[in-house]
């Protein structure tokens, strides 16, 4: 009877799995071997059955094991080399033939009854070891994939230790033990799950089995309950061994006992969680396909928003589009409290107290934990911490409040929700894909906020260069009244002497109206930048008008008359901007000169034997904007326009110098067709 029971539930359970392998949607030669060493052990089980009457002798007993062992032992011989393209091929190979010899000796000795016993408990001895040998090789030979292949091991691996060790028994006795016999079915039942496990795991097999949730939470509960049992019936055995008049009334009090612990286990809804947690984690695939989600998500944050307002509806549409809802705020925390800089309703208007939201920022201090208000209302108890929890459950419109955080700092929070029968349930799964979700979301936030602040830091270094470069320039007008004035008591009565001043004035009007122009008319600035200048002349009346003041006095020498497209005022300002800086590092008795040639290039030439520069400070300190070398009286922005400019233009320019020796300056310049 025990014998029968356990063969019927083994039949049933490799039935099931049958059932379970044809529901899948996938097809494959790894599918159909499946399909055949479960059929075969099904068969296996129920030609046990004596209530079937199928197993007559020990010949038919020996037919069932040997099929049952070529049926696997075919299934190993695709494992070994990962090739389940078809059957004639895995057949025809040498490795698959000589693994199926002795499996297909005991099949047609069983039938034939050829050979004596005693070769048949040998032959089946050696069989089981041959299984087991195979094994390894497979485990071995999967390398990073040997967390898959481990329950299929340990599934074929004990069933193989067990005909092993009932075969090598049988050896030794010359006949197969009863008892060995009857505890076959049940272990080969309690192995079952781990082939299943085997099959969810091994990907490249292609075969997809799906398991209710619900059924497996159950059968482990039951597990869990078995094990507890046995636990405790053991506890009654030995106190029942032990003996005395005192065992029955304790038994039946440890009985009792396991029991209530049992039934409370049962309904302990944390225990019942934890279980179906480690369940789903580990043995379901996921809820969401996380490659589609992100994609999708990645494709909503790719708008092309041009600014913030903008940039916060693009996150909370791509939040509420990633998680299914349909309605949601996103609230930013600033120095006055939450802001909401994001609404998206749909139906009926959600309302929140502003007052009674500031309630979740000491939550938020305390714990970076998503709030279900469905949760909340039902266990208030897991929300200690949280104010207004009567707020919130009554009049609260939204369900879930999620915490945005930006380098562990709240950042701030969105608040979502759609129609009750669309809304989810909040287990660890949607927690930790709400999370993903966030940190995604709120990363675009991040960035395109500090791109914004960039923006007008960008803006505001902009103007703040213009007002310096005007600022420079107007020191350089500055410098010319005040060489007017200097020399106005000596020269006064001089007629000529009142002719340059009135010529320098004009001359210093139109600079200062060239600036206004600059600061309300850029168009107009830019359409002299193509007016055709004569270079030697612009050199000479450079030289003569604005670089007299200050000794030694430049020479100048044209080589070539040059033409180029060049806005003359700025170029003025560049070029007195370097002479005069080599008047200043040269002595009043020094030399400072000024050549223009003309190659492919128009050359222009600024040399002097003054004080000179290192290499160093020509490499980090001479074109650096801001950075000067004369205290108050310098901007530190002369040499970096000069160089901006002449580069802007096309032209290039490079000084070679050296201390105590003076400076040469080579500016190059494209020359207009």
């Amino acid at each position: 009877m025990l014998g029968n029971l356990g063969y019927g539930l083994a039949a049933l359970g490799y039935f099931s799995l049958m059932l379970l392998l044809l529901t899948g949607r996938t097809t494959g030669f790894a599918k159909h071997l499946l399909l055949g060493a479960s059929l075969v052990t099904c068969l296996w089980a129920a030609s046990h059955l004596t209530v079937l009457g199928w197993q007559r002798d020990i010949g038919d007993f020996f037919v069932a094991d040997a099929a049952r062992q070529w049926v696997w032992m075919l299934f190993l011989a695709a494992c070994l080399r990962a090739d389940f393209s078809s059957f004639k091929q895995i057949v025809i190979r040498p490795t698959t033939l000589a693994l199926l010899t002795l499996p297909t000796v005991a099949l047609i000795s069983a039938g034939s009854g050829a050979i004596p016993l005693l070769w048949q408990y040998s032959l089946h001895t050696i069989i089981a070891l041959q299984m087991l040998i195979v094994l390894e090789l497979v485990f071995r030979q999967a390398g990073e994939h040997k967390w898959a292949y481990k329950p299929l091991v340990l599934f074929l691996g004990a069933l193989s230790l067990f005909d092993f060790v009932t075969y090598a028994n049988a050896t030794m006795i010359n006949q197969i033990g009863e008892n060995y016999v009857i505890a076959r079915p049940y272990i080969y039942l309690c192995l079952l799950p781990f082939l299943i496990l085997a099959i969810r795991r091994i990907s490249h097999w292609g075969v997809t089995i799906f398991v209710s949730r619900d059924v497996v939470l159950h059968s482990t509960l039951l597990l869990v309950a078995g094990a507890y049992l046995f636990v405790m019936a053991l506890v009654g055995y030995l106190v029942k061994f032990m003996g005395g008049s005192w065992s029955y009334p304790l038994q039946l009090a440890l009985v009792a006992i396991s029991l209530v612990l049992l039934i409370s286990l049962f309904l302990s809804h944390n225990f019942r969680t934890r279980i179906k947690v480690f369940i789903t984690k580990h043995f379901y695939a996921n809820q969401f396909d996380y490659r589609v989600q992100w994609v999708q998500l990645t494709e909503s944050l790719n708008g092309q928003d041009e600014n913030l307002q903008d940039v916060y509806q693009t996150s909370l549409h791509a939040m509420l589009e990633a998680m299914e809802y349909e309605s949601g705020v996103i609230l930013k925390l600033q120095k006055s409290g939450l802001q909401q800089v994001a609404e998206i309703t749909s139906g009926n208007n959600r309302h929140f107290e502003p007052d009674k939201v500031t309630a979740l920022l000491s939550y938020f201090e305390i714990k970076e934990w998503i709030i279900d208000i469905q949760e909340l209302k039902v266990k208030p108890h897991q929300y200690e911490e949280l104010m207004h929890k009567d707020y919130f459950m009554e009049h609260f419109d939204y369900q879930l409040v999620i915490p945005m955080f930006k380098k562990d700092e709240l950042w701030g929070m969105a608040f979502i929700d759609a129609h009750e029968e669309q809304r989810k349930l909040l287990n660890w799964e949607l927690r930790d894909y709400i999370n993903a979700v966030t940190a995604q979301v709120s990363n675009y936030l991040y960035q395109f906020e500090g791109a914004y602040a960039l923006a007008e830091n960008a803006q505001f270094a902009a103007f703040s260069r213009m007002s310096a470069f005007v600022l420079h320039d107007l020191k350089n007008v500055m410098a010319q009244i005040d060489l007017i004035l200097a020399n106005a008591q000596q020269h006064k009565s001089n007629p000529e002497f009142i002719d340059d001043t009135f010529e320098t004035l004009e001359h210093t009007k139109a600079r200062m109206d060239k600036m206004l122009k600059q600061l309300t008319d850029k168009k107009g600035v830019e359409a002299q930048k193509n007016s055709k200048t004569a270079l030697h002349d612009l050199i000479q009346n450079i030289l003569s008008e604005r670089c007299q003041g200050m000794l030694p006095l430049p020479t100048f020498v044209a080589k070539s008359q040059v033409l180029l497209n060049i806005d003359s005022e700025k170029f003025s300002n560049v070029l007195y901007h370097l002479v005069s800086n080599a008047q200043q590092a040269t002595s009043d008795s020094g030399k400072v000169s000024v050549e223009l040639t003309q190659d492919v290039h128009a050359i222009l030439t600024i040399t002097d034997d003054g004080e000179g520069m290192s290499e160093h400070f020509i490499a980090t300190r001479l074109f650096k904007a801001f950075d000067t070398t004369k205290g108050n009286a310098g901007m530190g922005i002369g040499a970096y326009d000069a160089k901006n400019y002449i580069e802007e233009i096309g032209g290039t320019i490079a000084v070679h110098s050296k201390v105590g020796e003076g400076t040469t300056f080579i500016i190059t310049l494209p020359v207009t067709a």
